[in-house]
């Protein structure tokens, strides 16, 4: 069996830390013992062809300058998307498509765990992940926010489809990735299944110093790519929650009674109450700023 891996570098030589964290992504991979190919697409990100080159890592590789993009946008998931559907089709004999960031450390058993799946169709994602930060592990059981590997197993004829349906889907720089493959595995009839009871991802928290992206400028991008996943809810006929409901909604879409173990439902318990609280309190601190 075989995987085509879609993921994109971050600029090598900026970040020491990061360039750390992409490294032992790969080796990561590198150590299970499956046929990976990777799909990589890249917006003239400094170094990076050299360094997957030094990894010595089968791969489709493509650059899309930057000019190629709308102005001051820097990189784009659904041309990700785009070229790692078209090489799924036309370019080999694949069993999975995955996503992922390259800032998080992929479990071992991985696919010895989509292998007893018996499904000729699935999507299957792992959350919560376990958060290193400063370089101390945090507990695995808290629900941070975010999806960081999704593994969709497809036949040839369920990736056209998928590539069909995402003509009405654009995205461009930060957010909401995750979200829309979560939509787009309901608009493609899959099931949904989260490995964490037996697997576990790593993630490290990122460099962003290291780069001229602010908190103002990710809030920009979200609203901006919430606009065009309510696009592809419209096409698709599923729900606007996904656009709304943050992960409140997400986490009611891949739960499964099957997938709980004691930690993954402690999570579940934490998650709602505690962020549920921490948000009206916000909402009120701001108020009584005002």
């Amino acid at each position: 069996m075989k995987a085509l891996w879609m993921v994109s570098f971050r600029p090598i030589g900026k970040s020491k830390i990061n360039d750390l964290f992409q490294s032992i992504f790969i080796d990561s991979i590198k150590s299970i013992n499956f046929d990976i190919t990777f799909s990589l697409t890249q917006f003239d990100e400094p170094n990076v062809k050299e360094f997957i080159e030094e990894k010595k890592i089968k791969n489709f590789y493509k650059n899309i300058p930057k000019k190629n993009l709308p102005i001051q946008k820097k990189y784009s998931n659904k041309l990700m998307l785009d070229n790692a559907l078209d090489q799924y089709i036309t370019k080999g004999d694949f069993d999975y498509l995955v996503y992922s960031t390259a800032d998080i450390i992929v479990p071992n058993n991985l696919f010895k765990n989509l292998d007893k799946i018996k499904l000729d169709n699935f999507c299957a994602v792992i959350f919560p992940n376990t958060h290193v930060i400063n370089g101390r592990i945090k507990n695995s059981f808290w629900p941070h926010f975010g999806i960081d590997l999704v593994i969709f197993k497809i036949s040839k004829n369920k990736a056209i489809e998928f590539q069909n349906i995402i003509g009405s889907w654009n995205q461009y720089d930060w957010g909401i990735s995750e979200t829309f493959y979560i939509a787009a595995s309901e608009a493609l009839k899959l099931k949904k299944v989260n490995l964490f009871k037996n697997s576990s991802v790593i993630k490290f928290e990122n460099d962003f110093e290291a780069f001229s992206e602010d908190r103002n400028e990710q809030i920009r991008a979200w609203k901006e790519n919430q606009g065009y996943l309510l696009n592809f809810l419209k096409k698709n006929n599923l729900s606007k929650m996904y656009a709304y409901g943050s992960y409140y909604y997400l986490l009611i879409k891949i739960f499964n009674l099957k997938d709980l173990n004691f930690t993954l439902l402690l999570s579940y318990i934490i998650f709602y109450p505690y962020n549920l609280v921490a948000k009206i309190l916000n909402k009120i601190k701001n108020l009584l700023i005002k």
